[in-house]
């Protein structure tokens, strides 16, 4: 059985030649992470393994790679790469790697409510520019933050959130209980939280989960982040609150379009800081990455 890693960037392939151990299947790193959907076909090669990073394999797509049977997926969102129900139905079965990058992500989404606080972007931009911008912040200590969906990652936030000394109250699709967040309904977290985080994985309930009237619900002059998928939320919806106040500022690391158009809106709102999808690279979590994938690789082998 032999695999193809479709999509390398240099410094994940070093990382998967590095814990490549003797015996494990045959795995061909394809250097390229601008690889095409259209080349996939002729990069597998009639592999049976895929391994993907970024690069969208639509069903069409998936039809003309002969021999495919199991996508290894570097993350949990395959949702907006791929259909994993109509692949399932062409024999071929995706595998998800979870947890690898929970303390990165959720050091990302503090980092970008902080920032959003604080405008830190803004004033760098503007001071870069000659100008001397010098805006009230808010203070986050005593404020409080919500988090939409409760996992790995968001437990991660809430222990550096409660750590800075910030009530935590949280709202999750099925019952949960953590040290130090209090779980409420969602319209009492939208209508309380000064900070509003998104964690939720993308599926069909959950998108466009973020409304037109749940963004109305939630407090005046709050801060969104979004480290999750943009796709849950409605994105339009979300520029009229940006551009009304209604949202005092928003720090997203995802997008409907990616990579993000120089001339999209959100980069024309000065109450927007943007990331380029990389809540979750560190060199730890690439590290707890790869060595996902080739443990998956291995047991697909032996099964």
């Amino acid at each position: 059985m032999r695999g193809v890693f479709v999509d390398a960037n240099e410094s994940l392939a070093v990382i998967f030649e590095r814990l490549e151990k003797p015996g494990d299947p045959k795995v061909r790193i394809h250097r390229n992470p601008d690889v095409t959907s259209d080349q996939l076909p002729k990069v597998l090669d009639g592999a049976e393994i895929a391994i993907i990073d970024h690069t969208a394999l639509p069903t069409d797509i998936a039809k003309q790679c002969g021999g495919l049977k199991h996508v290894v997926f570097l993350g949990t969102g395959a949702r907006s790469y791929m259909n994993p129900e109509e692949l399932a139905e062409l024999g071929i079965s995706v595998h998800l790697i979870k947890g690898y990058g929970d303390t990165a992500v959720a050091e990302s989404a503090i980092a970008l409510m902080w920032a959003s606080a604080r405008v830190l972007a803004q004033m760098d931009r503007e001071m870069r520019a000659g100008k001397w911008l010098r805006e009230d912040g808010m203070q986050l200590t005593g404020k409080t933050l919500g988090l939409i969906g409760f996992g790995g990652i968001a437990a991660e936030v809430a222990r550096i959130a409660v750590g800075s000394g910030m009530r935590v109250i949280a709202w999750n699709r099925s019952p949960k209980s953590h040290p130090g967040v209090d779980f409420v309904d969602l319209d009492t977290l939208l209508a309380q939280s000064h900070i509003v985080s998104l964690h939720l994985l993308l599926n069909d309930d959950t998108r466009g989960f973020i409304t037109r009237e749940r963004i109305a619900a939630m407090k005046p002059g709050v801060i969104f982040v979004n480290t999750a998928r943009a796709a849950i939320v409605d994105e339009a919806a979300m520029i009229d609150a940006l551009n009304s106040g209604h949202i005092r500022h928003a720090g997203l690391d995802v997008f409907t379009v990616e990579p993000l158009p120089a001339d999209h809106p959100l980069t024309k709102l000065p109450n927007v800081t943007l990331s380029a999808h990389s809540a979750f690279r560190t060199p730890e979590a690439s590290e707890n990455l790869i060595h996902a994938a080739w443990e998956h690789c291995r047991r697909i082998v032996k099964s």
